[in-house]
């Protein structure tokens, strides 16, 4: 079976979708031949009409906020909105940080868990560019926490992030692998003061080692930079890119 290769909406640019939605950005993602799109929650301008209008266009909603809340408390009013968000989407992932999670946090893994347990909303964990959700350490405790209330939960794999931190990507494919249901497709470039986000064939990144770390079998979103006065060719370029790349490096 062909991996899905989706459009993380942030690719097009805030600029861009400040000018023209959404909506127009997740339609011309399904011009270009994305399976499907990932709705970002913090590019929304007016959620309760972009939200019921992109219905049936995404299968993943990108929440803003952390699972836990700063101190440790799990934060389940994030949790609720982003699961409403999810529904009214169709979607059925729902990727979240898990923020603030630290030792407080694991006596309301169980209220997570029941929580979870009332929606069809699959939550996968994303690590993100903070120290306290998105180091290898950090997202090993939780997992392992998570795993010993019998609380099975998959990851979003983003290639790039671990730079912002220091870690090291493949490192981090081999440990966590196994538990990845969703990957952020994102190459890297050291400026003198960032890192900033670049299409793979741009990367310093060992990422065709990172791609083959990890399962080939589940939804791959582009989330860099789309670029040029053909959008839309550009978009079906970097799709049929991803495509190759997922057929030749397994």
């Amino acid at each position: 079976m062909a991996t899905p290769v989706l459009i993380s909406l942030s690719s097009f640019g805030a600029a861009e979708i400040g000018r023209h939605g959404q909506l127009w950005c997740a339609q011309l993602a399904k011009a270009a031949g994305a399976d499907s799109v990932e709705v970002r929650g913090e590019l929304l301008r007016d959620p309760a009409a972009e939200l019921p209008a992109l219905a049936g266009l995404a299968t993943v909603f990108s929440s803003p906020e952390g699972l836990f809340a700063q101190g440790g408390d799990f934060d389940e009013a994030a949790l609720g909105r982003g699961i409403a968000a999810a529904t009214t989407l169709g979607a059925a992932r729902l990727k979240m940080a898990i923020g603030d999670f630290g030792p407080s946090s694991h006596g309301s893994l169980a209220g997570l868990k029941a929580r979870l347990a009332e929606t069809s909303i699959e939550l996968v964990i994303e690590n993100d560019q903070t120290v306290s959700a998105g180091t290898l350490s950090a997202l090993q405790a939780f997992f392992d926490s998570a795993d010993r209330v019998g609380l099975d939960l998959g990851m979003t794999f983003d290639m790039g992030n671990w730079h912002w931190l220091g870690e090291c990507p493949l490192q981090a494919a081999q440990a966590l692998g196994h538990r990845v249901r969703y990957v952020h497709c994102k190459g890297v470039q050291r400026l003198p003061a960032k890192w900033v986000a670049v299409p793979l064939a741009d990367s310093i990144a060992p990422w065709r080692s990172v791609l083959r770390a990890l399962p080939a079998d589940v939804p791959h979103a582009i989330e860099y930079p789309l670029i040029g006065d053909d959008l839309l060719a550009v978009t079906r370029d970097q799709i049929a890119h991803i495509r190759s790349l997922r057929n030749t490096t397994t």
